[in-house]
């Protein structure tokens, strides 16, 4: 009689009325369970499901109050601490929302339940508080602030030279901490000149370098397997084939000098990683990555306008220039809609100046060939 029908479903003990000890708490953290159960049942990665759940801890605890009694003006009391005083992002503040708004979304199905055995029990239920009228609208794949750019080439170069630099004065001093530095020094190199997210590059494996016949003098690092791309809802994560280009093969040295000379003298015994971490086996960890990429920014001296992900937006930027076509750029950084590559297009104004020369130029010898 009381076998749940679908995944999340209110459960047994909820169900048969029986009374619990803390009523309104252990309602809400079956609710919890259940839309985790609902979720796995989606097939989203655990990482999301935690992630989502502490956005629903965070929103209870600030509204003091259950989902049945939830309202439109603590939803706006919550999101205007949020942007006012606490300075969340747009791209912060959406996901919150998003997660917010699923979580209702489950509670009010009536193939779950809850409606129905809240107002049995508290004599309300829940209801949905996030509209389109009072939350923010995701228009774009991709949300940035508004300064985040690619950098030039100059800055590119002042970065890299300040992370070799690096490697070579803590050598020197004689302190522990090159090998770190050096790892950071290539991997993001790498991340530039392949067009990688932090997650992809950090998940590299030795296996994920390959040989390209119709490129031999990259040797083993002609083509990057990318196994961890970013996913779509509900789906593993994406892979695609990333080609070394002739303008980044200056990395493929830089690559094939950590994996030969210096990771064997870092990496644990059957490590198997691109970029093992100093604990045993593991592989580095984002955190890691971001506050060794911050060192190495602030002792270059650049602004933050520039992040980790603006060696991606560089790398398209970059072929765009050198005039690869839209469609192979697109693929080769994994992007779903070729809208969300423009949007990481950041063209120089030596490009663009360039560009028009070349109209110019180009008007005028057809001028000049109509007269003949």
């Amino acid at each position: 009689m009381f076998d749940e029908p679908v995944a999340g479903a209110v459960p047994v003990y909820l169900r048969s009325g029986s009374a619990v000890l803390n009523e309104s708490e252990n309602v809400f953290l079956a609710m919890l369970d259940g839309w985790r159960a609902q979720q796995y049942a989606r097939n989203l990665a655990p990482s999301t499901v935690d992630a989502r759940r502490s956005i629903v801890l965070r929103f209870r605890g600030f509204a003091e109050s259950y989902p049945w009694s939830w309202s439109v003006a603590t939803v706006d009391e919550f999101f205007l601490e949020m942007r006012a005083i606490r300075g969340a992002s747009r791209s912060t503040v959406l996901g919150y929302q998003n997660a917010l708004r699923m979580f209702l979304e489950y509670l009010t199905d009536p193939a779950y339940g809850w409606s129905e055995q809240c107002w049995e029990r508290f004599g309300d239920h829940p209801a949905q508080v996030f509209h389109e009228w009072n939350t923010a609208r995701h228009a774009a794949e991709a949300i940035a602030e508004p300064g985040k750019r690619p950098y030039t080439r100059d800055e590119l170069e002042d970065l890299f030279d300040c992370a070799d630099e690096r490697v070579l004065r803590i050598r020197r001093s004689g302190v522990k901490g090159w090998l770190p530095a050096f790892r950071i020094a290539t991997l993001m190199k790498v991340a530039y000149a392949w067009g990688l997210r932090r997650n992809e590059v950090r998940q590299l494996d030795l296996v994920d370098l390959a040989y390209n016949p119709r490129a031999r003098q990259f040797g083993d690092a002609g083509i990057i397997y990318v196994r961890f791309g970013k996913a779509m809802k509900g789906s593993p994560p994406k892979r695609r084939t990333v080609l070394t280009m002739p303008e980044f093969g200056w990395a493929v040295d830089c690559l094939q000098q950590w994996r030969d000379e210096i990771r064997p003298l870092y990496a644990p015994p059957g490590s198997t990683s691109l970029w093992p971490s100093e604990r045993g086996n593991q592989i580095i960890t984002a955190g890691q990555i971001s506050r060794s990429f911050a060192e190495v920014k602030r002792e270059a001296g650049l602004t933050d306008d520039l992040d980790f992900h603006s060696l991606r937006r560089s790398y398209v930027t970059h072929l765009v220039e050198e005039g690869y076509d839209a469609f192979f750029i697109q693929q080769q950084v994994g992007h779903e809609h070729a809208s969300t590559t423009s949007i990481y297009t950041g063209l120089s104004p030596d490009y663009r100046a360039r560009v028009v020369d070349d109209a110019i130029a180009r008007m005028a010898t057809e001028a000049l060939a109509a007269k003949d």
